[in-house]
């Protein structure tokens, strides 16, 4: 099975798009150094939807230690971004 290999610009505009479609942000409110939990207003319970929509979206298992080290949406990207990777080439 042929693998599709995603760059950072369709991975950002998919994560951008289920951010707008599972917590009703208004897209404008999603940028690179925005807070993630603050603009997306992440109680617990929607961290772990969001977990459950990276997963799905994305394919690789999310550990919530990792959400320790996100503030803003680039770290959000770059984290999905690296996981993608490290999945294609393993």
């Amino acid at each position: 099975m042929e693998q599709v290999v995603m760059d950072k610009a369709s991975i950002i505009e998919k994560i951008n798009g289920f951010l707008v479609e599972e917590f009703e942000v208004d897209a404008e409110k999603i940028t690179p150094e925005a807070n993630l939990r603050e603009t997306l207003e992440l109680d617990s319970l929607d961290y772990i939807d969001l977990v459950v929509v990276i997963e799905t979206n994305f394919g690789f298992k999310v550990k919530p230690e990792d959400f320790l080290t996100i503030a803003t949406f680039q770290n959000f990207y770059d984290y999905v971004i690296s996981k993608v990777s490290e999945k294609v080439t393993s």
